[in-house]
């Protein structure tokens, strides 16, 4: 069971590296930070695998760090014009999914308070990786705020410097609990948004220069 959990983890973070990876070399291409499609439709796929995984080891800070996310990812796609071009059928599975997971949690809410917080993670613990995700979780509400200001789905400057914040601080969390699944995912990241800062800088000192 340990290994499909793992498989599973892994699999989310193959899907969350390839966004980053794809995005990076577009907006290399491009000589400016892009944002485009795939970049949410794998988000999409990779979150509901990675709340999967939050879910089956009993991880809350995984779980609250996607939930927000994920219908984000949605609201994205929706900006991209890629959402209502899928079938009614699969929209509707991929709304209720994580609300389906959220009733069940509610139905036991001494259970889940069990396995969250009175496991073998130290409270502590729950607080610093939840602390983490929820800034993780922010660059998306930000990013949200900003395209919708803009009237248009865009990564700003401010969201990969959030996502620098959140990611050295799950990165800390994820040694502590020797997670592999996080520490993969978060070296990547940390290069990558880095460089979307770089490119995004030398974009905007061209167009200042034009």
């Amino acid at each position: 069971m340990n290994i499909v959990v793992t498989l599973i983890g892994l699999l989310a973070q193959c899907f969350f590296s390839a966004r980053i990876l794809v995005q990076w070399i577009m907006s290399e291409r491009a000589r400016k930070v892009l944002s485009p499609t795939v970049f949410w439709i794998l988000s999409l796929a990779g979150s509901l695998l990675l709340f999967t995984y939050g879910w089956l080891r009993d991880d809350f800070a995984i779980i609250l760090g996607q939930f927000v996310a994920y219908y984000i990812y949605i609201w994205n796609l929706a900006a991209k014009g890629l959402w209502k071009h899928l079938p009614k059928i699969t929209r509707l599975l991929l709304l209720t999914i994580p609300l389906i997971a959220v009733t069940m949690v509610l139905h036991d809410v001494s259970g889940w308070w069990q396995r969250f917080f009175c496991g073998s993670i130290p409270l502590w613990l729950i607080i610093f990786g939840s602390a983490g995700q929820i800034i993780f979780t922010l660059r998306f509400v930000y990013q949200w705020l900003y395209s919708v200001k803009r009237g248009e789905s865009v990564l700003p400057a401010g969201f990969w410097i959030i996502s620098l914040s959140g990611s050295i601080i799950i990165m800390a969390y994820a040694l502590v609990r020797h997670d592999p699944v996080l520490i993969l995912g978060q070296i990547f990241g940390l290069v990558a948004y880095t460089r979307n800062l770089v490119i995004g800088h030398r974009s905007n000192v061209r167009k200042s220069s034009n």
